[in-house]
């Protein structure tokens, strides 16, 4: 698929590409859409790479899984411009089937878990995934917070940026999912990890007291210690 048919395809989901972003006013942005969507997260990737992650879901909602995503990193072309990106979400009967990106910058993974994450909400509230994808762009627009977070990896505390939303807080059409009126995103960032994404977190909440997640999805690179971000200094 090209590159301008993959980019209408994410306009059309109230996405931005992952593609040539650089023209564009990044004052137009928030500072966590530049962050997530207009980075050149992929250029400290040793071409060809692979990135691996691991995703976990828990909670009461739905039998918990372990899984895999893996993100294959080529030059373009026989160059070594950056970047040719494909790869696969999950496996088996679970497996998100989406586009390869031919000129990516950013980091597809993120596009991936939040459709793969759209899709989950879709098959637990019977909602819209049109709906859910604005609420999404919404909250990191309008209500993102976003701070300097220490994380560990591969044995070491490394320095991040954390980018939390909870798009669903003021929902105009609450009632047709209050369960899920609490759940929040959390995205971490970092330089020093290669494709610059070291996880993506969602939590919803129980809502009796003392009762677990009903629903919790996180996915982490190879070689993140754990999904619990501390202040940085």
């Amino acid at each position: 698929m090209s590159k301008n048919l993959f980019a209408a395809l994410l306009l059309a989901a109230v996405y931005w590409p992952c593609t040539a972003l650089a023209a564009t006013d990044q004052k137009d942005f928030s500072q966590a859409e530049r962050l997530l969507f207009m980075t050149r997260q992929l250029d400290n990737v040793a071409l060809p790479g692979t990135l691996r992650y691991v995703f976990k879901q828990t909670g009461s909602a739905e039998p918990a899984f372990e899984d895999k995503v893996r993100l294959d990193v080529a030059a373009l072309d026989a160059g070594k411009q950056c970047c040719k990106a494909s790869g696969e979400f999950l496996t088996g009967a679970r497996t998100l089937t989406l586009p390869p990106i031919d000129g990516a910058e950013g980091n597809p993974v993120v596009l991936y878990f939040l459709e793969n994450d759209i899709r989950t909400m879709q098959r637990l509230t019977k909602g819209s995934q049109t709906y859910f994808r604005k609420r999404i762009r919404m909250a990191l627009f309008n209500g993102a917070t976003v701070r300097k977070v220490q994380v560990a990896y591969k044995g070491k505390d490394i320095e991040a940026q954390e980018i939390l939303i909870s798009p669903y807080l003021d929902d105009p059409n609450r009632a047709k999912f209050e369960q899920y009126l609490g759940k929040q995103y959390r995205f971490i960032l970092a330089r020093t990890v290669q494709g610059g994404v070291y996880g993506i977190q969602t939590i919803v909440s129980g809502t009796q007291p003392g009762q677990g997640p009903l629903i919790q999805q996180e996915m982490l690179i190879d070689g993140a210690m754990a999904f619990a971000p501390k202040p940085s200094p």
